[in-house]
């Protein structure tokens, strides 16, 4: 099937990265080309956007996507926790922006057999990286019932997750648990009657999320690679983040404030003896929202929270 996904606040992101033509660009979770073939029809002719995708799926449709611009583009096939490597490759040193569309892609979740979706039977797969060899269903199958009870209740926030873990245990027991209806069906049993009638979204929904995170280390790739980002920006420069729960948006808004403040001294000393100075500002100060609109024609925005951080050149006003 086709690479089809509705990019996400696209507008709010253009304005948020506040392109200048000649500047240069990565868009680090590059997907179908949604938000970078806006970004690369702003660029002039001594602009640059570097695209990185992990999924082969995605390098295939935004170069195609993106062909029209091929002599502004350079894609990479990475994780965007390499961003610093590749683009020392290029022989780039700073950028003007860096966006990341955070999350599982409308593609991944609409092709079945990439097991990304609890409402498709499929294997359990789940890898955004289809080189890396583990996949969902080694999670499932060879975890202990602490281990996934963990990572559920971490990474799915959920609130069954101890009852669910011991129902896989069990059923793993007999034969390995292979497809996604497989799951789905035992976290069914794992939620009472009751409660699966009262919630707003799929039963499956936050173990399939735990289980996506932890297989793709998505909390710590994100964690670990903030502090790089903003280093590589000029002065001036943005990085735009679109999260998608509130795991990743803590991780990024923690993230700005450090930035932002990053004085480690006593409360009660009179003036900062650290040297630790501010990079920065987060701008606006609050997540930027989707709109009613928006939230209407695309569900999957509904979720979804903008924050934007400006690189400051030393003198940041507070």
């Amino acid at each position: 099937m086709g690479f089809e996904h509705i990019s996400v606040m696209l507008q709010e992101c253009i304005d948020g990265l506040a392109i200048k033509p000649e500047g240069i660009y990565v868009d680090g979770t590059l997907g179908g080309a949604g938000h970078s073939f806006h970004i690369a029809s702003a660029l002039g002719e001594k602009g640059l956007l570097i695209g990185i995708d992990q999924d082969e799926a995605a390098i295939k449709a935004a170069t195609e996507k993106l062909a029209p611009f091929k002599d502004r583009i350079k894609i990479v096939r990475s994780n965007y926790a390499n961003m610093k490597d590749v683009l020392a490759d290029m022989g780039i040193v700073k950028v003007d922006g860096i966006l990341l569309d955070l999350g599982v892609s409308s593609h991944q979740l609409d092709t079945a057999d990439r097991g990304f979706s609890y409402m498709q039977d499929a294997p359990l797969d789940m890898r955004m990286d289809q080189r890396q060899g583990k996949t969902a269903a080694d999670i499932v199958n060879t975890y202990s019932e602490k281990e996934l009870t963990r990572i559920l209740r971490t990474y799915g926030e959920e609130k069954y997750a101890a009852k669910i873990s011991q129902l896989i245990v069990q059923a793993r027991s007999t034969a390995p648990i292979q497809t996604t209806m497989e799951l789905v069906a035992i976290i069914d049993k794992a939620i009472p009657a009751k409660e699966r009638r009262a919630m707003q979204g799929h039963p499956a929904k936050r173990t399939f999320q735990g289980i996506r995170i932890e297989l793709n280390a998505e909390l710590d790739v994100l964690k670990n690679s903030l502090d790089d980002m903003v280093d590589i920006l000029n002065p001036g420069g943005r990085l735009c983040i679109i999260t998608f729960h509130s795991l990743e948006d803590r991780i990024v808004k923690h993230s700005f404030r450090t930035n932002e403040d990053p004085c480690i001294c006593p409360k009660d000393f009179p003036v900062c003896v650290c040297g630790r100075k501010s990079k920065g500002k987060a701008v606006p100060r609050k997540a930027i929202l989707p709109s009613e609109e928006e939230m209407g024609a695309n569900p999957r925005s509904k979720s979804a929270k903008l924050r934007i951080f400006v690189r400051g050149d030393g003198e940041v006003d507070k």
